[in-house]
């Protein structure tokens, strides 16, 4: 299991690895013309910043270009690259061709025929939209216990993305997804619980503990 930023922003991408639990980024062409600087310029700033896998999505639409644009992906990106391909016949084929040498996660899944197509193509994952999905289909969830089912026993992973909550990235989870990737926004507010800041809170007014100096010294 684990937890991405989903964000093309070298800013957001720094504080997020500041927290030292997220575990990669994963970003998509929107995301990047958010960016203000060019693709390229963002991999090497996310590559800089040491993350464990980078999500780049494909915009060439033909077999040749799609593998030219993955290898100069790679060619910044030397560890850790996954590319996003999106679920048409075009990039189904280049999954099953290229695949072996390009790690694929196939994205914007709204149909659990479509999961089962990427996993015999050998997609590493599949992304579902779940919010868009919840708002088109009219439960997201659903079709990431559906997703789940089809892909049971294989090495095609989940990865649940599109989640405006805290319970709606959890409630994926539970559903069926191995992974989430979320808005810096969202990211920010996972750890947080009031509950839980009342109950410190009192736990220092009402207790005692080790008492350090100005200088961090007993």
């Amino acid at each position: 299991m684990a937890i991405y930023l989903d964000s093309a922003k070298l800013d957001e991408a720094r504080q997020a690895k500041e927290f030292g639990w997220v575990y990669g980024v994963t970003t998509n062409p929107s995301l990047m013309a958010k960016a203000g600087v060019e693709p390229e310029a963002v991999l090497r700033g996310l590559v800089a910043l040491d993350f464990r896998q980078v999500f780049y999505q494909l915009v060439s639409n033909d077999l040749d270009d799609m593998l030219s644009e993955a290898r100069k992906a790679a060619e910044i990106v030397k560890t850790g690259l996954i590319c996003k391909i999106p679920p048409t016949d075009t990039g189904f084929r280049f999954v099953a061709r290229h695949g072996s040498e390009v790690p694929c996660c196939v994205t914007a899944i709204f149909d659990p025929a479509q999961a089962l197509v990427a996993r015999e193509a050998g997609a590493k994952y599949i992304a579902v939209y779940v919010n868009r999905a919840n708002k088109q289909l009219g439960d997201g969830l659903g079709l990431v216990k559906d997703v789940a089912k089809v892909l049971a026993g294989s090495h095609t992973e989940i990865l649940a993305a599109s989640l405006k909550s805290n319970s709606e990235a959890v409630d994926a989870l539970v559903a069926g997804a191995q992974h989430i990737t979320v808005p810096f926004d969202l990211l920010m507010n996972l750890p947080i619980n009031p509950l839980s800041i009342r109950t410190v809170e009192q736990f220092n007014a009402e207790g005692m503990g080790i008492r350090l100096n100005s200088k961090g010294e007993k």
